[in-house]
């Protein structure tokens, strides 16, 4: 990273009931971590004015949210029409945003909750970044140990037996949650990086050319 480029700064906005989906939030942070990012977890449930403007502040913001009754929770929801204030005024528009969530069964509907996270990022103006990896254990050849092994391609899903705890996140679930992690930060990184390279080179306002 250039020393003139300041690092990607990602928010993760979540809510997680009974710990299993806060694993996944600190893979998700140890990933955009590792990449080079700042990175801030932030719990929606009691969110205060100081971390809605951390989340104002940041360059990305990843959400994620347990799938309960086939949608996120209801205290990411709360949190969500919250963010209403935010799209008044476009505080939000054009940062980079992705999802994750967690559920009990190998599917769960979770692909309607991050597809909720990508309607409200779109709401937003945000730009979606999705998880980047082909599905693994589809074949003879692959196990339960593949990343991306519950195959979505939306965001990063892990599933966490019913009756286990927050240990019981799965091994290739929490790396699959390092990988968004890294990919958000290296794709603001570039962002950042081409935003800053547009100002100094006085094109950041310009009128887009016409075909």
């Amino acid at each position: 990273m250039s020393a003139t480029t300041p690092a990607p700064v990602v928010a993760i906005a979540y809510h997680s009931g009974y710990g299993h989906t806060a694993v996944v939030a600190e893979a998700v942070r140890r990933g955009a971590a590792e990449a080079g990012a700042v990175v801030h977890l932030i719990k929606v449930d009691g969110i205060d004015d100081a971390r809605w403007e951390l989340l104002d502040a940041s360059d990305a913001i990843v959400f994620g949210s347990p799938t309960y009754m086939g949608t996120a929770s209801g205290a990411f929801h709360v949190f969500a029409e919250a963010t209403s204030k935010r799209w008044f005024g476009d505080v939000w528009q054009d940062k980079v945003a992705a999802g994750f969530t967690n559920s009990g069964s190998k599917s769960g509907d979770k692909l309607h909750t991050l597809q909720f996270f990508q309607t409200l990022a779109a709401q937003h103006g945000m730009s979606w970044v999705n998880l980047g990896l082909k599905p693994g254990w589809n074949s003879t050849a692959g196990s339960e140990n593949d990343l991306n092994r519950l195959g979505f391609f939306a965001g990063a899903a892990a599933q966490t037996n019913s009756d286990e705890g927050p240990e019981g996140v799965h091994a290739a679930d929490i790396a699959t949650a390092e990988h968004l992690g890294r990919r958000v930060a290296e794709h603001t990184r570039v962002v950042v990086a081409g935003r800053a390279a547009l100002a100094g080179a006085g094109l950041a306002d310009a009128a887009p050319v016409s075909a």
